[in-house]
């Protein structure tokens, strides 16, 4: 917390507006809107997940559909898929970004259509705050005229050619989780160029209530809104998410100033027009036995670390669901390892990181010379 947040919420309990409706709100979207620009409107919602949920909503998907999903990437990405009955179809990465491959989500379009099936939605992933291949995915999904659901959950304050992230979508998310780059403990938010759309988000958000004089409902509708309370927090986060993003970069170029010199340590480098916030620090070893060697031995000097996202087509509740996979998800997990990458970290604790590896990487080097 950046010692605003109080303020904000202050102002909330003062004027006795404690729901999701208020001045908080309002204003976190328009600076949330201001940030993104492209024109943007926002709306604030208690998830990401949400976020996406409503996304497909307003896209028409339903009971039956199909839906292409980048593979490496939190469940939370796919799950609002099976929410309405649809099947998530999922399409392995490429190496540049870590991202949806274009030329497998192409491939599965086409096979999709060819079996009778053509998918009524694209979610594409900015993976740990790196853009996915923008340029790449728009040109094919305009050409098989399938709209794009942006996830931007890890990527406020990422750009492609200087334009931010979460305006390249049909329809765009971000999440405000605690563990996102801004917080507002819980928290999410849609982002579309349509103000109908914008009215629609809110009008499911809020139980789909009609506009009458009782109440009265036509459609489903969900408690999704963002509390002012909440929103008072994204106030004063958004003040501060500039020093975030900066604290974030620099954390990935320490590590990556100590342990590039190391042949069996990588880093994601970001490819041309590409500026990743670097939500979370992450390295590819070159075995899985290193990278386990690696984890275990900063989890047993009490420094939490994680391996990267496990495929989504590996996960248990989506075993059964079309993939198209080249096996660069899988390699990627296998190697890949998320380093602690808080914005509050210390020189010291960076440190500490680096000194645990470093000696991993020489220890074995010793026993090979």
């Amino acid at each position: 917390m950046c010692g605003s947040e109080q303020n904000y919420i202050a102002q909330a309990f003062n004027n006795n507006w404690i729901a999701p409706v208020g001045n908080n709100i309002d204003l976190f979207e328009n600076s949330l809107g201001k940030f993104i620009k492209e024109g943007v409107y926002v709306t604030a919602l208690n998830s990401g997940t949400a976020a996406i949920h409503l996304a497909l909503i307003i896209l028409g998907i339903s009971k039956g559909d199909e839906v292409i999903c980048q593979t490496l990437t939190f469940a939370a990405s796919a799950n609002p898929i099976r929410y309405l009955g649809a099947t998530p179809i999922f399409v392995d990465s490429e190496s540049d970004t870590w991202n949806i491959s274009p030329v497998l989500m192409e491939r599965a379009i086409k096979h999709r259509i060819k079996l009778g099936k053509k998918p009524k939605a694209i979610i594409a992933v900015h993976l740990y705050g790196m853009p996915y291949k923008v340029n790449e995915i728009r040109k094919i999904a305009d050409k098989y005229g399938i709209p794009i659901i942006e996830d931007s959950a890890e990527a406020l304050g990422s750009t492609f050619r200087g334009v931010q992230c979460c305006s390249f979508g049909d329809l765009g998310i971000v999440s405000f989780n605690g563990n996102k780059i801004i917080t507002t403990s819980a928290g999410g938010a849609l982002v579309t160029k349509n103000l109908d759309i914008k009215k629609k988000a809110i009008y499911l958000s809020t139980q789909a209530r009609d506009n009458a004089p009782y109440y009265q409902h036509s459609e489903i509708g969900y408690n999704y809104r963002m509390s002012n309370i909440l929103a008072g927090i994204g106030r004063g986060q958004m003040e501060v998410l500039n020093n975030r993003i900066e604290a974030r970069r620099n954390i990935f170029d320490n590590y990556k100033n100590k342990l590039e010199r190391f042949p069996n340590i990588e880093f994601l480098n970001e490819p041309k027009d590409h500026f990743s916030n670097r939500w979370l620090s992450c390295i590819l070893t070159s075995s899985y036995e290193l990278r386990e060697e690696i984890r275990l031995s900063l989890e047993a000097n009490n420094i939490e670390s994680r391996p990267l996202w496990k495929p989504l087509h590996l996960q248990p509740i989506f075993i059964k669901c079309p993939n198209y996979i080249d096996g660069t998800s899988e390699d990627i997990y296998n190697r890949g390892l998320c380093l602690p990458s808080g914005s509050n970290l210390e020189e010291a604790d960076k440190e500490r990181v680096i000194s645990v590896i470093s000696s991993i990487i020489s220890r074995r080097a010793l026993k090979l010379a």
